[in-house]
């Protein structure tokens, strides 16, 4: 399977070097470059990717705005922000839009385009610094619904950095049946994200917060 990306960045020389690196691996194609977030949406309408690179201090739209239209009107793309800025602020933001990860610029190639893969497949992908911010703010005052024990299963599993393949394998059911738990969790918990509803999962403490994800 090829996995279509859209590469949304401000500067011009980050989006060719992204686009260099990452179509060096087969199962990677770079479908559209955007310089804004306005740019990133219409794009992402249109060419509808597997996943949008987004990075979030751009012009005319930023880079959470953009998540929050393109989770919103397009739920079978993931975004995944792709940032050099680590704030509290930035990081919560970009979670609570439905970006599924949250990268820094830094990231080895190598480590992204595994990241990129993951997220497509749904595993939620957080540097360490992300994730410990995260869970300084997140949802501490929520009080979601209460989940039924079949939904519990998938959100350990979920939270464990499991995909739909993977969970439908460990539980014996339909991968359609995983897609239709993990929407009623989501709605429960109400969360835009996998990588919210994980953060829920961690601070309840039906997983570790080593169990998360992380890009090597």
């Amino acid at each position: 399977m090829t996995i279509r990306i859209v590469i949304a960045d401000d500067h011009k020389v980050v989006r060719r070097g992204l686009r260099t690196f990452l179509e060096l691996d087969p199962e990677l194609v770079v479908v559209g470059e955007a310089a804004d977030g306005a740019e990133a949406v219409r794009l992402a309408q249109q060419l509808q990717p597997d996943i949008v690179l987004m990075d979030l201090l751009m012009p005319v739209m930023d880079g959470i705005a953009a998540t929050a239209t393109i989770r919103r009107e397009l739920p079978e793309t993931e975004v995944l922000a792709l940032t050099s800025v680590l704030e509290d602020a930035s990081v919560v933001g970009a979670v609570r839009a439905g970006a599924i990860g949250y990268l820094l610029k830094d990231t080895e190639a190598d480590a992204l385009c595994r990241a990129i893969k993951a997220a497509v497949e749904g595993q939620v992908q957080l540097t360490p610094q992300a994730a410990a911010r995260l869970m300084q703010v997140v949802s501490a005052d929520v009080c979601p619904q209460p989940l039924t024990e079949r939904e519990t299963d998938v959100l350990r599993l979920l939270a464990q950095g499991q995909a739909n393949k993977q969970i439908a394998r460990s539980l014996c059911i339909a991968e359609k049946t995983v897609k239709v738990h993990v929407s009623n969790i989501l709605g429960k918990l109400g969360v835009q994200s996998r990588t919210q509803a994980t953060l829920y999962a961690i601070r309840i403490g039906l997983v570790s917060p080593g169990l998360v994800e992380q890009p090597e």
